[in-house]
């Protein structure tokens, strides 16, 4: 039952999303255009481009990440639909893990289209392996999607929630975004100390962690 509600509220969103496609390409242009500022920043130096594209792109897939995390709870707050859904009922594990794959799916997407733009800025090649960069971008966004979920729901009727969501979320998102940034950089530099390894098993750690406890929490949140 909770895995076929969760599957009903992921078609849900990606239809949404789908219909409403001019968001998601400004959220993509959006980061775009904070890769370009970095680069901009540094200027015409390319060891420096270099020694610093990972962290330069996880930024970008941070800051992106608030905008589109900020409009996931919108269609449930607006008109009550959120108290709707738990009159059919819904379950809230459901709720949340439907959410926060459809919000992992989308992070993943974006990473996707900014990462060819990233090779080009930064002149990047990879000395690693492809499946590494696949794993660590999916670690990654995972990492930042249960969480993301997680607050986007508990700001959702906040005032001032493009403020409240990054306050409360970059905090815990540190660990993670710390081992996804090591990992893409031993991908893009070479890993001859057989490093990532060890940066790939906190990454999921965390991610468990998150993506566990996310549902009892958010069930807590919506019965409160």
């Amino acid at each position: 039952m909770i895995f076929r509600q969760a599957i009903e509220i992921f078609r849900k969103d990606l239809l949404i999303e789908w219909r409403g496609k001019a968001r998601f390409v400004a959220l993509a242009v959006f980061a775009a255009t904070i890769l370009l500022m970095m680069s901009f920043a540094i200027g015409p130096n390319n060891k420096e481009l270099q020694a610093h594209a990972s962290g330069y792109i996880w930024i970008a897939v941070l800051l992106t990440s608030t905008q589109l995390l900020a409009g996931s709870f919108q269609s449930e707050t607006e008109g009550g639909a959120l108290e709707g859904l738990r009159l059919l009922p819904v379950f809230p594990p459901s709720l949340f893990y439907g959410k926060a794959i459809a919000n992992w799916l989308f992070l993943v997407l974006l990473v996707v289209l900014v990462l060819p733009l990233s090779f080009a800025l930064f002149d990047l090649s990879i000395q690693g392996s492809y499946g590494l960069l696949a794993l660590v971008i999916l670690l990654g966004t995972a990492g930042v999607a249960a969480p993301g979920t997680l607050y986007a729901a508990l700001t959702a009727r906040a005032p001032a929630q493009q403020l409240m969501l990054p306050l409360l979320l970059f905090p815990l998102l540190v660990p993670t975004l710390l081992a996804a940034v090591k990992v893409t950089a031993l991908v893009f530099v070479g890993d001859p100390m057989g490093q990532a390894g060890g940066w790939l098993g906190l990454l999921a750690c965390f991610d468990v962690v998150f993506w566990m406890f996310g549902g009892v929490l958010f069930w807590k949140l919506v019965e409160s």
